[in-house]
């Protein structure tokens, strides 16, 4: 039976991750802190496979000893601070938690032996403010916040580990990831933001005039991309999505008619 590491596995993506690695057979180990995490996104795989949770601090010490005898193949790091208003205010806990957490994530992959690292990264925050849809991994990056770096720099570890240690990674950079067990409530997400309103009764608000756009890529599909991932040779960054621009009011329309609840959303200023 394969066996899988992954962080913030009890989260949006980590947990649709795990479904799918409990149906390909894996048994799977998941490190989360549960900060925003939840058991019950896991109360599923956990019933249908074998499925390990430990509620801990993903920069903790104590996680390479934990990971070590696990002896994983693959080890699927998604454990992170993902708030951008979070990281401009607070930069030192956002780089503790997604530089210094991915550093120990890898210490554990290499004392684990495991044959591949592979990262959630973020397409968007790591090109910065300009870039283009679809974007090629070419384009250059820039990121323009203290999470977007954290997310970029940490690639400097994985060519190191890769030199030193031999250990391969594959780095993706997620365009905006929707789907069951988002959060309505956070900074991202605003299907589910969208949605979320409607059902409730309250008037959803579009900050600016609408006509941004955006690359939505279905969760499922996410995890299908990390699965792929860490079956293929080679060490690389990859960027995941569609390919397809959508604007955020075409994409409330689709929500308006997805939920069959018509309610004129408020235009406030970016």
């Amino acid at each position: 039976m394969p066996k899988s590491v992954v962080s913030g596995g009890a989260g949006f993506i980590g947990s649709t991750l795990v479904d799918r690695l409990v149906d390909d057979g894996h048994e799977v180990f998941v490190i989360d802190d549960l900060s925003s995490g939840s058991l019950a996104n896991l109360k599923d795989a956990r019933r249908r496979g074998s499925v390990v949770l430990h509620q801990i601090d993903v920069a903790s010490s104590e996680v390479v000893d934990l990971v070590r005898p696990f002896q994983p193949d693959n080890v699927f790091h998604l454990a992170a601070q993902i708030d951008v208003r979070h990281s401009i205010a607070d930069p030192v806990h956002d780089a503790r938690i997604n530089i210094l957490g991915t550093i120990n994530m890898l210490e554990a992959a290499r004392h684990g032996n495991a044959e591949r690292f592979v990262f959630s990264s973020s397409g968007g925050a790591t090109f910065g403010d300009t870039f283009n849809i679809p974007t090629p991994e070419s384009q250059e990056r820039s990121p323009a916040s203290p999470y977007g770096v954290s997310k970029y720099v940490v690639e400097e570890y994985f060519r190191y580990y890769k030199d030193t240690y031999d250990l391969d990674y594959v780095s993706l950079g997620f365009a905006n990831v929707y789907g069951p067990r988002q959060d309505p409530h956070g900074e991202a997400g605003v299907v589910a933001i969208f949605i979320g309103d409607l059902i409730g009764g309250r008037t959803p608000t579009i900050f600016g005039d609408g006509n941004q756009t955006r690359d939505f890529v279905y969760v499922e599909d996410v995890a299908d991309a990390l699965v792929r991932a860490s079956r293929i040779g080679g060490s690389r960054y990859l960027n995941i999505g569609t390919g397809i621009e959508t604007s955020v009011a075409r994409l409330y329309e689709y929500i308006v008619e997805a939920t069959g609840v018509d309610i004129a959303p408020i235009m406030a200023a970016a």
